[in-house]
Formats: structure tokens, C-alpha cells, sequence
């Protein structure tokens, strides 16, 4: 039954992360948020490993992990990226991925049970121009989530990606007016996403409801996904 299992979102304060908090909290599950934000549940900065598997051993046994923390980095030319920066984006976005989930998949297969759903974007598959950390990092949590469903695939435990296109979140106001020009109108429905119907792709895959698709990518992209 939902309502006995728990799930980790991390970026859980705002954004993305929130959205499926409170979408999971309708289905009765127990929502431990992660964000470096004070609010959280558990202050915890993803890029550091040592505090990700304390939380989980404070945290006990989990059911679902939601990957939602993220940063844009740096907008510019890549040849201009500074290289912090570029070092920084991949910390949050492709590090704080596999701290999360080497801390708690080893519970979900001792149980037999568990979802994973790490959040990646359609610039991770198309490669946004000015955005090449971000793009790049993306392309990365896409890669090591079809890896990871495929050793999880005999286990119980599913492993999924969501590529969103741009949505309407707090993260996405400090995206550069002109690179959120140019993503947003090669969206073919003609609007950004809005976070809640994002929550509801993560709510499904999360569920009893999926039990045959692992390793793969969600689109949720207005019709911009071509592949």
C-alpha cells in the first residue's frame, strides 16, 4: 500500500521538487524533502557524500527517490565558461544523482521494491546552445539512469528518467532572457510546462501502476522531444 512508503525528493523545497512532494503527499506516501534550502526536511547538500549517506542512515528504509535537485550553471559560449562553473553544474546535477542513489538503492533491492525517477532535461537529448554545462550534466543523469535500470532490472526496483522542456519554475528565472526565449519557442504547443504536470509523469512512475519500463526516458515536452 502507498500510504506505508516513504520518498526522498531531493531540490524538494522549490520548483520541480515540490510539485511531486505535495503530488506524492495525495497519494498518501511519506515525503522526506533534501535541499540545502532551510525549510527542508533535512538540510543536506547533494554534492557531498558523506552528508547524502548520513541522511540515509537517518532516514532508515525508503520506497522512492526522486532526483529533483539541479542547477542551470553558467550561460554563455562554451569556449567562455568558466570552469568552476562547469565543475559546479555537474557537482549538483550528475554527483548529487549518483551520491542519492548509491546511498539508498541498496535498500530498495534488499526489499525487493523501489522507484527511481531522476530528473534530466530535453538538453540533456538536444543540446541547448549557451548551455553547455547544464546540457551536458543532463545528458550524463540520462546515461546513468538507463545503465542503473538495466543492473536494477531483475530487482524489483525501477529506475526512470523524466527529460522535461522548460517549465515554469523558480530555477528557470535565472535562466538568460535570451536562452529561455530560444527553448521555449522550440516548443511546439507554444507555452512552457508548469510544474504540477510534471509532479503527476513523477506520481505515475513512482506507482504500482508501472512495472514494466525501466532504464527508459519520459518526454514531457509540449511536442518538442524528436527522438
Amino acid at each position: 500500500m502507498s500510504s506505508s512508503r516513504t520518498a526522498v525528493v531531493t531540490g524538494g523545497v522549490s520548483g520541480l521538487g515540490k510539485a511531486a512532494a505535495i503530488r506524492l503527499e495525495t497519494d498518501g506516501i511519506n515525503v522526506i524533502t533534501l535541499d540545502i534550502a532551510d525549510d527542508a526536511d533535512l538540510v543536506v547538500d547533494v554534492t557531498d557524500p558523506i552528508a547524502v549517506h548520513a541522511a540515509a542512515g537517518q532516514i532508515g528504509p525508503i520506497d522512492i527517490l526522486v532526483n529533483s535537485a539541479g542547477i542551470v550553471g553558467p550561460n554563455a559560449p562554451l569556449w567562455e565558461i568558466p570552469l568552476d562553473g562547469w565543475r559546479r553544474t555537474f557537482d549538483v546535477n550528475v554527483e548529487g544523482t549518483f551520491h542519492t542513489c548509491q546511498a539508498f538503492v541498496p535498500g530498495m533491492r534488499e526489499r525487493g521494491w523501489g522507484r527511481i525517477v531522476n530528473i534530466a532535461s530535453m538538453a540533456g537529448k538536444d543540446g541547448n546552445p549557451n548551455m553547455s554545462p547544464y546540457s551536458a550534466s543532463k545528458a550524463a543523469v540520462i546515461a546513468l539512469t538507463k545503465s542503473l535500470g538495466k543492473e536494477l532490472a531483475t530487482s524489483g526496483v525501477l529506475a526512470n528518467v523524466i527529460a522535461p522542456a522548460v517549465i515554469e519554475t523558480p530555477m528557470n528565472a535565472t535562466t538568460g532572457p535570451e536562452a529561455l526565449a530560444h527553448i521555449t519557442s522550440l516548443i511546439p504547443m507554444g507555452r512552457i510546462g508548469r510544474a504540477e504536470e510534471v509532479a503527476e509523469l513523477i506520481a505515475w512512475l513512482t506507482s504500482d501502476k508501472v512495472s514494466f519500463s525501466t532504464g527508459a526516458v519520459y518526454d514531457i515536452s509540449g511536442g518538442r522531444a524528436t527522438y
